[in-house]
């Protein structure tokens, strides 16, 4: 049995330049929500307005997404040399998504109640002053999107050369960019809302549109969950790599001397793959070496333990 040395590799996503701009993207673009939060709460329950009392917490729940973002930076920087985590400190990137997804469904759930208890119990609205904030707020919204998309786009260019499926996002920073981008959404939908009832005197609408915003929450929390719950889980035997791997081992220079009886895959870095594998091969020059020098093609595999059992 051999296992690779992980000495270099398994902090290879916290010292990279891209990483650092993400941090400093994320934590301007977290003050910058906060503060609209802040603005759009207080003016939705001073002009009455559901949808923009839905979209400053619809912010809210941004800010705080945001934050444990920019917090998983510094924390997977601060521990990047901690001997006790076995494969680096990527995965508290993760969990910070995974806890930002959980926040956001309960803010969903919230705005469901409150917008349901304004469609039986509706209020005046200040349609003029309310539209003003939700388009300050559409303002903010698209800046901070801007500022996060530069960060995706550095990000990017420093790995161009990767082929498509091996390509792996900073998921991260993908979830910051997401929350912001569905907050815009929420924004445009609480200018519909307060021009409809402005304009037509549907004050209905102003309710219904925060129901509309708290699906688009509720759906986006899910899919977060969902792909940070994947990871989180090491959920990854039905990644192209796992196949490749197999091909590789099972590869037509040895037909039929070589099977893998046991192959384990997961990540452990925004671009890297664990993998321990047993094969049972009739192949008696075979060694440890020469499937990891096989499996070196694959630069995403970073970590690989093999077993050999020869048959008689």
């Amino acid at each position: 049995m051999h296992s690779q040395n992980l000495s270099d590799w398994t902090h290879e996503h916290v010292f990279s330049e891209e990483s650092h701009a993400a941090e400093r993207g994320t934590r301007v673009v977290m003050w910058i929500t906060a503060a609209m939060m802040v603005v759009e709460i207080m003016a939705g329950w001073w002009f009455n307005s559901m949808a923009l009392l839905a979209d400053g917490w619809h912010m809210s729940s941004h800010a705080v997404a945001i934050g444990l973002s920019a917090f998983a930076y510094a924390a997977a920087r601060r521990y990047a040399r901690d001997s006790r985590f076995a494969f680096g400190t990527w995965k508290i990137e993760i969990l910070g998504g995974f806890t930002s997804a959980i926040l956001l469904m309960g803010v969903a759930v919230l705005m469901v109640v409150g917008s349901v208890e304004r469609i039986f119990s509706p209020q005046p609205i200040h349609y003029q002053e309310a539209m003003i904030v939700a388009s300050i707020g559409l303002v903010v919204n698209v800046v901070c999107a801007l500022i996060l998309g530069g960060a995706q786009d550095h990000h990017h260019d420093h790995h161009h050369e990767e082929r498509a499926h091996h390509h792996h996002q900073d998921m991260n920073l993908k979830s910051a960019h997401v929350h912001v981008i569905a907050d815009a959404a929420t924004s445009v939908l609480a200018i519909v809302a307060l021009a409809g009832g402005w304009i037509y005197g549907w004050s209905w609408l102003d309710p219904v549109m925060g129901i509309i915003g708290a699906i688009l929450v509720a759906t986006w929390a899910r899919n977060l969950i969902v792909e940070t719950g994947k990871v989180l889980l090491d959920r990854e035997m039905d990644h192209p790599v796992v196949s490749e791997i197999r091909e590789v081992i099972e590869s037509e220079t040895r037909p039929g001397s070589t099977r893998v009886a046991d192959l384990h895959v997961w990540r452990v870095g925004r671009r890297s793959y664990a993998c321990a594998v047993s094969v049972v091969t009739h192949d008696e020059r075979l060694t440890p070496n020469e499937i990891r020098a096989q499996l070196a093609q694959h630069e995403e595999i970073g970590h690989v333990t093999v077993e050999i059992n020869q048959c008689g």
